[in-house]
């Protein structure tokens, strides 16, 4: 029997790959739902749609590019094929893609050329589930189809950050369910892809286990292993297009993760971060109906406040409208959440701070570790108090955490306090950082912080801090 530092100290052995460093350190992605489903007006397309409905009047990959980086994301995803096995790029193994429809341009290769020249990072979706090919369900001749698929994708357009798979698993147009060869579609991936996640049905990048945005109070990347079984993943994912499934919250059972009392009965564990996939609109594809249905700035904001800030990568859907563009409504909302966003975190306040460890027996100076986003800290016992103090009063909303999830995810209590007339009042008190945690607060004015942080795995990590001013926020005492 193992003892309670046994047992903790293996919890910090466990620790990411680098492809899942580089993958969380996107932040914020989109994603491109676009297809057949576009123009019919449907979520999810049962395969006898006929490519003469895919008809973009001016389909614009480069416009697409450049409404993502408006938005301040660093990459995106295509739906390369959905579920109704339509493919957005020129297969040489079926004849239901754009190469036989009235606008037959490789759209996938359209996006890889624009990623390129904007600068961002592309991934692809690649449905397993697919309602038009016939071989679907008969075992290995699906698979040899699918694969065949993987190979074009995964050597035909450049580097991949991510190849997605969601849990979607139905029956096919002969009435028949595949079973799934996973570990030889993953095989396929490293050999061809090796620095991409493969994310939601895979070994590397989890389901936050919703599509309305929302996001744990404690979201930890060490949990346990069996959440990779891609039956559970299956189980719990969306089996047909349920509205109601869309804005469905997480469940009170699946709140914790991967807390000590969690963890302590599973036989094993590994590093498995979560994304938040949630939808600009209301549904996945764009229709014409929902262009006064788009969210908010401030929704937006939240979402990626929660998820960005909360230790996961926020994923988020914008659909390419009937002509082949991100549609007015949505590339002007795009806009408005990345001037949001650059407009509280470009300045780092607290980049002229002295940070000191505060011990008993000394002060340590932590001021050139923890700006420059390079170096990190890591402690010597389970808890620290650090006091960080500006040369001059300044108004601050945000207080920004991270850890060096090199060496595992290790915080899992923490206050934040600031000294307002000549008195620390806490202005947040959290549990679990990883990658990077957002504290939200009223908007304070003062010149010393202090970050305590009470509990931790062996002895915490820390990265990265920082403060933000959010100048639409009010003054409260």
């Amino acid at each position: 029997m193992t003892t309670n530092n046994e047992f903790v100290s293996h919890l910090i052995t466990i620790r990411p790959e680098e492809r899942q460093i580089n993958w969380q350190s996107l932040d914020f992605t989109l994603f491109f739902h676009f297809g057949v489903n576009t123009f019919t007006g449907r979520e999810w397309g049962d395969g006898t749609e006929s490519p003469a409905v895919y008809d973009p009047a001016d389909l614009n990959t480069d416009q697409w590019c450049e409404a993502l980086v408006s938005a301040g994301a660093k990459a995106c995803i295509i739906t390369a094929k959905h579920h109704d096995g339509f493919c957005l790029f020129d297969s040489a193994y079926t004849g239901h893609s754009v190469k036989n429809s009235p606008k037959p341009l490789d759209v996938v290769a359209s996006l890889s050329k624009s990623c390129g020249k904007y600068g961002v990072k592309l991934g692809v979706y690649l449905s397993p589930w697919d309602r038009h090919e016939k071989t679907y369900g008969s075992g290995k001749p699906y698979d040899d189809y699918f694969c065949a698929q993987l190979e074009e994708l995964t050597t035909n357009y450049g580097p991949l950050y991510t190849v997605w798979f969601d849990g979607a698993c139905g029956e096919g147009p002969n009435g028949k369910v595949q079973v799934y060869d996973w570990n030889r579609y993953y095989e396929i991936i490293r050999r061809n892809q090796p620095d991409a996640v493969i994310s939601i049905s895979g070994p590397d990048v989890r389901w936050i286990g919703n599509e309305a945005g929302a996001t744990r109070p404690c979201e930890w990347s060490v949990v346990p292993a069996r959440l990779r079984d891609n039956r559970l993943i299956a189980e719990r994912s969306q089996r047909s297009d349920d509205q109601a499934f869309r804005v469905k919250p997480l469940s009170e059972e699946d709140e914790d993760l991967g807390s000590r009392e969690f963890l302590e009965s599973e036989e094993e564990l590994c590093w498995y971060p979560a994304e938040v996939d949630v939808s600009i609109r209301p549904g996945w594809f764009y229709h014409k109906e929902e262009d006064n249905k788009v969210r908010s700035v401030e929704n937006l904001l939240n979402i990626y406040e929660r998820s960005v800030g909360g230790n996961a990568v926020l994923l988020l859907n914008v659909p390419p409208d009937t002509a082949g563009r991100i549609s007015t409504f949505d590339s002007i909302r795009l806009r408005e959440l990345g001037d949001r966003i650059r407009s509280i975190y470009t300045e780092n306040l607290l980049a002229d701070a002295k940070i000191s460890l505060e011990d008993t027996l000394e002060s340590r100076d932590l001021s050139s570790v923890l700006i420059d986003d390079e170096s990190y800290w890591i402690g010597d016992k389970e808890k620290a108090e650090i006091i960080i103090t500006l040369p001059e009063v300044k108004k601050l909303t945000h207080f920004v955490l991270s850890e060096q999830i090199r060496e595992s995810q290790r915080i899992e209590e923490f206050t934040v306090s600031a000294m307002i007339s000549d008195t620390w009042q806490e202005i947040h008190r959290g549990t679990t950082v990883g990658y990077k945690k957002i504290c939200r607060f009223d908007l304070i004015e003062t010149r010393k912080l202090k970050l305590m942080i009470s509990k931790s795995r062996i002895a915490p990590t820390l990265r990265f801090i920082a403060g933000y001013y959010d100048s639409s926020a009010i003054i409260i005492y």
